[in-house]
């Protein structure tokens, strides 16, 4: 599929004390809004129209705005976050997501999904089962997608924060994959582009209209996608990253 719009949030203030597991020490704010600038352009460069929402800094982890919602062609489904404190971040969101007409659906209590747990592969959405996804939210996220003729099955995660965090759908068919799910029954109908230890972070890149986003710093893992025939975008991801925050986390995309 192609995509046409994104939203993003600006980084407030308060993203210096946000969640993270990463011990790389806490984010240079002006260098974060710099990247986030950065990301935006890229975005618009792919032909999105992004829309921009102003930062909250009641919400340290508010840009990353991807764990807020499943965009679908068909609908949208404003997530229940696994950590509490960002459970406020859905009220934000949902406003934009009805400017776009769209049918909205929702994961309630005890249902818990972070968006970021979830990865499209055409019409059937994978869905990680973590820390902050439980196995009541994927099962209300896959009933609202099989309103819409749309299916979606369970994926256990062992170490990762999410499964983004490890694989990305690169379109035709190719999956880029790192750590605990290379070799994963689940992904077998793939071509897959292996991530090395090493460079681990850079599993989360985003594929956009034909190009590759990925995190600057990791030319193995450029170079793999490159081969496989796919143009790449390279981006500063240093602030986020230290937040466990990757490409895919800092924008809604549809």
């Amino acid at each position: 599929m192609r995509f046409a719009n994104a939203i993003v949030r600006t980084p407030g203030p308060s993203m210096i004390h946000g969640l993270t597991s990463a011990n790389l020490g806490k984010p240079d704010y002006e260098k974060a809004l710099a990247q986030h600038a950065a990301y935006i352009r890229a975005l618009e460069s792919c032909g999105l129209q992004v829309t921009v929402l102003p930062h909250d800094n009641d919400y340290p982890d508010s840009t990353f705005v991807e764990d807020t919602a499943l965009v679908t062609p068909a609908c949208a489904i404003i997530m229940r976050p696994g950590a509490p404190s960002r459970r406020g971040e859905t009220t934000a969101i949902e406003n934009p997501l009805t400017k776009f007409s769209m049918h909205i659906g929702r994961v309630v209590s005890p249902g818990t999904v972070d968006a970021g747990d979830i990865m499209m592969a055409g019409d059937h959405y994978y869905i990680g089962l973590s820390q902050r996804t439980n196995a009541e939210g994927a099962s209300q996220v896959i009933r609202v997608l099989e309103k819409y003729g749309l299916t979606g099955s369970t994926v256990l995660l062992k170490d990762a924060l999410h499964l983004k965090s490890g694989v990305a759908y690169l379109e035709e068919g190719w999956l880029v994959t790192g750590g605990e799910f290379v070799g994963r029954r689940e992904f077998s109908e793939f071509k897959t582009i292996l991530v090395e230890s090493d460079e681990q972070y850079a599993a989360n890149c985003l594929w956009v209209n034909d190009r590759v986003l990925v995190a600057a710093g990791f030319p193995k893992t450029k170079q793999a996608i490159e081969t496989c025939g796919f143009e790449t975008v390279q981006l500063e991801m240093s602030e986020f990253q230290k937040l466990d925050g990757g490409l895919s986390c800092l924008s809604l995309r549809f």
